[in-house]
């Protein structure tokens, strides 16, 4: 590799004492007149010089701080000429139209363009989510390995970001919320992400202090952008876990564009490398479009288009985990009966069109449709027993059960279905006045859900019924001292949830900001300042609620000095709301509570964005400070990844922390970072003091590298690491969550992946050669897990009979796994 262990320490700890060259980057795409990236254009800046590839793109570096005349030539296109004067260790695009009519040439006097830099916004290159490995791999795979995104379950795609929870993130994909199906509890039923990779052009993340422009959550905003194609391409990935096939083309006259990708997901291998044997086949497929049209230069419309089937069997047959200590070693063994079957068919579909009204007013129309219909079934029986291990190494008997101590069966049913349209139509404005921005936007959005919810549970234990640990309102029981006593009460389920709900959610919301870039002294300042507002009522069958209205005001300020160090300082924050969805209205019991508050919190970001050279290659460290004060906080417990609400908005809580990130080409070429994070979040529920919430994920490591073999330079290796302290362990759902305040061990994890791409030396090949129709073919070989580590994602509970003990078993996730992968592209 291009480092060692040498260097990265001198880079983490004496990085202020680099000493960085005084210079620029100068990137972007040639075009010509029918949108086509133009290849082999001559790019050439004082004794530098370079040529675009073959989709167009050029980068050059350019000494700063003075006036650089950068001269394009193509043997068929008249030459073009661009002077700039650009500040130490920035990167500015220019992109280019050249033709054969006319000389181009002019002068730019630019500082490089940061706004995603002073808005707090990482920015993710799609080749990068395409190449890392991951069980699940796609945009969120990624997420998991920045500052303050934390998972601990590789089989699902949600995420939390700084102390919140799954239901906090915003997702937009071409400006267009995205929503997620509802009654998923285990994250090996959540199939395919929304975000189609092989679509995507640009993704933006904030964990926090995001503007008014973005919706009413309280935590994170993910912005994803798909692209329009330019001229014909396709690709195709396959592997053990599935596939996935994309197409894009233009039209003629190049007013029309569009990108198809069709993709194919079964778990099973990932699913079979639990602890639990089980016949299990996963389905999950899902097509995805998205069609561009533009009639002249001031209209756009384009239409994006999803419909997904996941269809989730599963029969489990048997289970054995072993815990306890080496002394003490204990294991539970379980024989199932039954099956679940769960299917979700989700249907999208949205309209967009952008009318240049003039050079500084542009107006956006938006409607959307989501329709969801979810079903979940299962019959499943189980016969458990917690038994003592033989621990003798040597003995016949080594790590089977020589002694039940506790037995017991339980059966769970569910027979819950759900139906929810969710339609929205928008409107936002554009202005550019001098050097200020005005944006503004109304939107309305209406939620119609038909649920039905009928779910119990039954547990016998040492041959006795049990009856629930909290009764039904109005309900008595006589005591149960079994075997002591006969029971004459009736038997009835340990836990019963049953209920119909009819809901319509009404919901108007928008916003305006103002954003302006000025010089304070000789420095520069950016100002955003905006105020969302939102009203909202819950109404029904037997539901009436009130009309609901709150204000989120939000604003952010950045600097960068005069400095010789390139620095930007960023302080951002506001008075964030997070309205009740649908899941946060409905309380344990199946009940919706329709005047449930909005929960709020007051965020402050402090932050600071270092970038430099070293090793003449680009990095940047950032690091945030940040605290979170909430109330109405609406508590919920954690199962794998549903989340239960109280529906009730009864404590307060906090967050706070710090986030790092050093990124840059560790390898010259590639991409790869370092982050680390210290998370603190606690709540305070009915003034009983504080508590750890179910996401105080303390502290964390993650590590994404790139680098390839150099002396077969064709030979790509991807690493993905990360490293997350143990979250609360949970407690079972009858349970008060202040008697139980244990954690699971901690999360970690190594994915890699080893790549041999066939279209490295495609330049020095001869014409004609088949490789050069590729754009890349390249066979991969993952390791999922690498270092077979057990990580747990929640606990089962189980009570010993004799001793009065209830234990805490962990659900183990996957093992170690490995997969074959072959990527296309034309």
């Amino acid at each position: 590799m291009k480092t060692n262990a040498f260097q990265l320490s001198i880079l983490f700890f004496f990085i202020g004492l680099v000493s960085f060259a005084q210079t620029a980057r100068v990137k972007g795409i040639i075009l010509d007149e029918n949108n086509k990236p133009v290849e082999e254009v001559n790019v050439v800046a004082n004794d530098k010089s370079t040529k675009t590839n073959e989709n167009g793109f050029y980068q050059i570096t350019v000494p700063a701080n003075q006036k650089v005349q950068i001269v394009f030539t193509h043997t068929s296109l008249k030459k073009n000429t661009v002077t700039v004067e650009l500040k130490p260790n920035e990167d500015y695009e220019f992109n280019l139209v050249m033709n054969d009519k006319a000389e181009g040439l002019g002068e730019v006097i630019v500082i490089a363009n940061n706004r995603k830099r002073v808005q707090g916004v990482t920015t993710i290159e799609p080749a990068v989510i395409r190449k890392i490995p991951g069980a699940n791999a796609g945009v969120e795979n990624i997420l998991k390995s920045l500052p303050g995104v934390s998972s601990n379950n590789e089989l699902s795609t949600q995420y939390a970001v700084r102390g919140g929870n799954y239901d906090e993130n915003l997702v937009y994909v071409n400006e267009i919320e995205i929503y997620r199906p509802f009654l998923i509890r285990s994250g090996q039923q959540e199939g395919l992400s929304f975000t189609n990779t092989d679509m995507v052009q640009n993704i933006d993340f904030s964990a926090g202090g995001f503007q008014a422009k973005f919706g009413d959550k309280l935590s994170s905003v993910l912005d994803i952008t798909y692209r329009r194609p330019t001229k014909f391409g396709a690709s195709m990935d396959a592997s053990f876990l599935g596939g996935a096939v994309s197409v894009e083309a233009v039209s003629k006259n190049q007013k029309w564009a569009a990108i198809t990708g069709v993709r194919y997901r079964d778990n099973s291998l990932l699913v079979n490398s639990q602890e639990t044997q089980t016949n299990f086949k996963p389905t999950f497929a899902d097509v995805q479009t998205n069609v561009t049209y533009n009639p002249n230069t001031k209209w756009q419309f384009s239409f994006l288009g999803n419909i997904s089937q996941n269809k989730y069997n599963y029969q489990p047959l048997t289970r054995q985990t072993n815990f306890g200590t080496i002394s003490e070693p204990i294991a539970l063994q379980v024989f199932y009966q039954g099956q679940e079957k769960d299917r979700y068919d989700t249907f999208f579909g949205a309209l967009k069109t952008t009318y240049k009204v003039n050079d500084n007013f542009t107006l956006k129309f938006i409607g959307s449709a989501y329709h969801t219909l979810e079903q979940e079934y299962f019959d499943i029986f189980a016969q458990y027993a917690l038994g003592e291990v033989d621990g003798n190494i040597g003995s016949e008997t080594f790590g089977d059960v020589t002694y039940s101590r506790a037995i017991g069966t339980q059966l769970n049913h569910a027979r819950n279905d759900l139906d929810a349209l969710i339609v929205n139509a928008e409107v936002k404005g554009f202005h550019d006045i001098k050097k200020h921005q005005v944006e503004w936007g109304f939107k309305y959005t209406r939620e119609d859900i038909r649920d039905r919810i009928v779910e119990w549970e039954v547990i016998d234990s040492a041959g006795f019924s049990l009856n629930p640990p909290r009764l039904p309102s109005g309900l008595e029981l006589p005591t149960n001292d079994q075997p002591y006593n006969a029971y004459t009460g009736p038997l009835v389920p340990y836990q019963n949830v049953r209920a119909k709900n009819f809901v319509t959610i009404d919901r108007l919301s928008g916003y305006g900001q103002w954003s302006l870039k000025d010089k304070l002294g000789s420095s520069d300042v950016w100002y955003n300042a905006g105020v969302r507002f939102h009203q909202w009522q819950v109404s029904g069958d037997n539901i009436n609620g009130d009309s609901q209205i709150v204000f989120s005001p939000r604003a952010q300020f950045a600097i960068k000095p005069d400095w010789e160090k390139d620095v930007v300082f960023r302080v951002s924050g506001g008075y964030y709301y997070q309205p009740p969805f649908y899941r946060e209205l409905r309380d344990k019991t199946g009940t919706v509570q329709p005047n449930v508050k909005a929960q709020s919190a007051l965020h402050l970001v402090l932050s600071s964005d270092y970038s430099f050279k070293m090793w003449d290659r680009p990095f940047k460290m950032v690091a945030e400070a940040y605290y979170k004060s909430l109330t109405d906080v609406n508590p919920y417990t954690l199962e794998n990844v549903r989340i239960r609400y109280a529906a009730n908005n009864n404590a307060t809580a906090f967050a706070q922390g710090l986030d790092l990130r050093l990124n840059g080409e560790f390898v010259p070429g590639t991409e790869s970072w370092f982050s680390f994070s210290y998370l603190k979040t606690k709540e305070n529920i009915d003034n009983k003091g504080d508590i750890a919430r179910p996401t105080d994920q303390r502290f964390k490591f993650a590590i994404l590298f790139q680098d390839y073999m150099p002396n077969i330079p064709s030979v790509k290796i991807y690493l993905n690491l990360v490293y997350n302290t143990g979250l609360p362990g949970g407690s079972p759902s009858y349970a008060d969550p202040y008697v139980y305040q244990s954690r699971l061990r901690d999360y970690r994890r190594v994915d890699t992946g080893f790549s041999y791409v066939f279209t490295e030396k495609n330049a020095s090949r001869r014409e004609g050669h088949w490789l050069r129709k590729f754009k890349d073919f390249s066979l991969g070989f993952e390791i999922f897990n690498m270092f077979n580590n057990q990580n747990a994602i929640t606990n089962t509970w189980v009570r010993d009979v004799y001793t009065k003990n209830q234990y805490g078993i962990p659900n183990y996730l996957t093992t170690r796994v490995f997969n074959l992968k072959l990527s296309i592209r034309l």
